[in-house]
């Protein structure tokens, strides 16, 4: 798995694209997996801080019980008109304290929070140029890949 700044240094470009993409709306659509392996969708806001990708919860909410459970997950923004940008890997839970800190941005509900860092499997932007879907794939260790289709 790999953190938000090794995507930076492997994928500069692909990764300020997708960051925009992210910081344009507060909430974007986190998936994650139920007890019995279906899908959840749940709203969810990011914070790039430090190296990572992170992203937290309320006390006891059903998508950090999920997390804490199976970490797998992924995260979907969609500004108007501007493509998707997905990101996905695994959802680690800050239970530090003074780690906590770091990932706190100071829009946490009151009572407490759960912050997750995302170890990122892959990194998804999807567009339309001239006529064509265009798809960039960046992975861990790997040149972004670019798929088009008419």
């Amino acid at each position: 798995m790999a953190t938000w700044e090794q995507f930076e240094s492997e994928a500069a470009d692909l990764a300020s694209t997708v960051k925009a993409r992210f910081e344009k709306a507060a909430t974007h659509v986190l998936a994650t997996l139920r007890k019995d392996g279906s899908p959840r969708v749940s709203g969810s806001e990011v914070a790039f801080l430090g190296p990572d990708l992170s992203f937290g919860s309320m006390p006891d909410a059903v998508k950090a019980l999920d997390l804490r459970r199976d970490g797998r997950c992924a995260i979907h923004a969609h500004p108007d008109g501007e493509g998707d940008a997905k990101v996905s890997g695994t959802a680690v839970e800050v239970t530090d304290p003074e780690e906590k800190k770091r990932y706190t941005t100071g829009t946490e509900p009151p009572g407490g929070f759960h912050a997750f860092r995302l170890d990122l499997r892959e990194v998804v932007l999807t567009v339309v140029e001239g006529g064509e879907l265009v798809v960039r794939l960046w992975r861990p260790g790997r040149p972004v890949e670019t798929f088009r289709r008419t």
